[in-house]
């Protein structure tokens, strides 16, 4: 899916949280500056000769997206904060260290900051090109650190055995209930299924695989974060007692009329909403920033993933995780032949 960083805070975000692609960003830049306070920044006439437009033009993004661009590393030094840094200034020897000293307010930039200037500045080429590099990069950083593909990221969160497996188990209450309680033939099964997933994220299990573009062969439920799978099997499991309750009380099968009644009143009740709408930003967020893939019915829901979020899916430690699991797939399935 196509991305312009000029106008989705989302998707530069999703950027400059990635410290991964961040650290590869600046190998690739190469770009020097002043050593200050542990990072490597810039001053705003710095900047500009960069992207080769005017000072007056950083100025201009700087009044328009200074919140952004202070949460991402810009910052105007004065008192102290700038003494030391006119001491470090004045240490190097620049030609303009006269012009440093008289100041009583500067801006800098660290390289964060001057990334999401990159992402902003609509008149330079050099911010064009620049823009390119870092979605590139971006691409093959998270490519390379999950072994090629993004498709089965969400196994590298070691939440996610432990709900995968409960979860098999909450299905076959689930699927159980379907067949000792409900008057139809086995459409039921995927039916009420696509029921479930409509409910939690507003789509049934074909849209679910076109936009995560999974072939027949490939489970939806290896592709759920363990999020989904929890918030799925309560579903299931809470259903499931439901649909067993109305057998006793009728003494006799439900029909799909009333079946249908039933979980709508289940999936109405109040305490779902919270955990439905977290389930929903997961999704669509993590989905968006790791596969590219875009969940048009959850587009409300989507924001930009914060940087420990990145660490739980493309850190070294998710890495031995995702090993795990299919050692630990290996033998449940060898444990199951046995049976």
């Amino acid at each position: 899916m196509a991305k312009d960083l000029t106008v989705s805070n989302i998707d530069r975000q999703n950027i400059l949280n990635n410290p991964y692609a961040v650290a590869e960003i600046q190998k690739s830049i190469g770009i020097t500056g002043i050593e200050f306070n542990g990072k490597v920044v810039l001053r705003k006439e710095q900047v500009a000769a960069f992207f080769e437009v005017t000072p007056r033009t950083i100025d201009n993004y700087l009044s328009k997206y200074e919140p952004e661009l202070k949460e991402n590393g810009y910052e105007v030094l004065r008192g102290n904060s700038l003494k030391s840094f006119k001491l470090t200034f004045e240490e190097r020897g620049d030609s303009e260290t006269d012009f440093i000293t008289k100041t009583t307010a500067l801006g800098i930039f660290d390289f964060r900051a001057f990334l999401n200037l990159a992402m902003l500045i609509a008149e330079s080429e050099k911010a064009r090109v620049l823009r390119q590099v870092m979605l590139d990069i971006v691409i093959d950083t998270i490519n390379s650190r999950t072994g090629g593909g993004t498709k089965y990221i969400n196994q590298r969160d070691e939440d996610f055995l432990l709900s995968y497996f409960k979860e098999e188990d909450y299905r076959k209450q689930f699927t159980d209930a379907l067949r000792d309680c409900v008057d139809m033939g086995n459409f039921k099964y995927p039916m009420y299924t696509d029921k479930i997933y409509v409910s939690i994220f507003k789509e049934n299990a074909r849209e679910y695989r076109k936009i995560l573009q999974l072939n027949e062969k490939e489970k939806v439920r290896d592709t759920f974060y363990s999020e989904i799978l929890d918030l799925i099997a309560s579903y299931e499991c809470g259903f499931a007692d439901q649909l067993q309750q109305k057998l006793q009380q009728k003494g006799r099968k439900l029909s799909f009329f009333e079946v249908d009644v039933l979980f709508k009143q289940f999936e109405s009740q109040a305490h779902w909403k919270p955990l439905i709408e977290k389930a929903r930003v997961k999704m669509a967020s993590r989905d968006l920033a790791f596969r590219d893939a875009f969940h048009h019915q959850l587009t409300e829901y989507m924001s930009p993933l914060k940087v420990d979020e990145f660490e739980k899916f493309i850190s070294e430690k998710s890495l031995e995780l995702e090993q795990r699991l299919v050692e630990a797939k290996d033998a449940m399935k060898r444990l199951k032949e046995r049976e």
